[in-house]
């Protein structure tokens, strides 16, 4: 049975406190890197591409990476972050010694994953907004948006992390299952290049729906597909956040 409504709350506010005290280089880190791929794949690769669907390339490719990052945010917070919280510093074990239960540690590890997936992003958009690569007040949907898709790549990675032996076992996680989706769910390049049968698989990666409906939301074009793509984030996030809290259970009640 889950404790009071509050102790997931709890445990998610135990994560920030502990992020407020080394913030400067982490958010540091969160916005260097993608900024690092925005200016070099969108002003190198994109002196070559050109433009497309009638954008520069770096205009394309902006809401993409807030997309990846907010995959890549949650992942890490919930897989390296949240293993060493169970096993290394021993957090858990002194967690459920009060009265906050496993279930209630599991959903604020899930929240504060979506909290960092969102805090990153918005980060990403405020850069690309100074720079000129969102063109609608629809933007600002974004943020509810990965926070949503954090809650799915977080509940996603901490079912990885509830099997995972080790440190090492999350290379594969991210070899075989994030880099993948990183490079082929339409943040480089639209969909419609690759072929047919890398189009249909792609639709089987989380991230294509979040990348898809972040750059409409950058560019305030909608469709009525956008909101097929939204029903996939919800299910996907529905499956894996039951299916991480029974498994990371399992793992940590024995």
């Amino acid at each position: 049975m889950m404790g009071a409504i509050h102790y997931p709350f709890r445990v998610w506010q135990r994560n920030l406190s502990v992020f407020f005290r080394v913030w400067k280089p982490e958010l540091a880190f969160s916005l260097a890197e993608p900024v690092f791929v925005l200016v070099v794949m969108g002003l190198g690769l994109g002196s070559l591409i050109g433009s497309i669907e009638g954008k520069s390339y770096i205009q394309f490719i902006g809401p993409g990476i807030i997309a990846g990052y907010a995959m890549y945010s949650s992942a890490a917070e919930c897989t390296y972050g949240s293993f060493t919280r169970m096993k290394i510093q021993k957090t858990y074990d002194a967690i459920i010694a009060t009265p906050v239960n496993v279930q209630d540690v599991i959903i604020g590890e899930i929240l504060w994953g979506a909290t960092r997936s969102m805090i990153t992003s918005g980060m990403v958009l405020a850069v690309i907004s100074v720079l000129g690569m969102v063109s609608s007040p629809w933007a600002l949907l974004i943020i509810p948006l990965s926070f949503l898709a954090g809650l799915m790549f977080s509940s996603i990675s901490l079912l990885y992390t509830s099997i995972a032996p080790s440190y090492y076992t999350f290379n594969y996680f991210y070899t075989v299952f994030i880099t993948p989706m990183y490079f082929f769910s339409g943040i480089f390049f639209p969909l419609t290049n690759f072929p047919r049968i890398v189009q249909d698989l792609s639709w089987l990666a989380p991230l294509t729906p979040v990348a898809k409906l972040t750059r409409a939301m950058a560019g305030g074009r909608w469709s009525d597909d956008l909101f097929l793509s939204l029903a996939v984030i919800v299910v996907v996030t529905g499956i894996f956040f039951f299916l991480a809290l029974k498994s990371m259970k399992r793992r940590l009640v024995k």
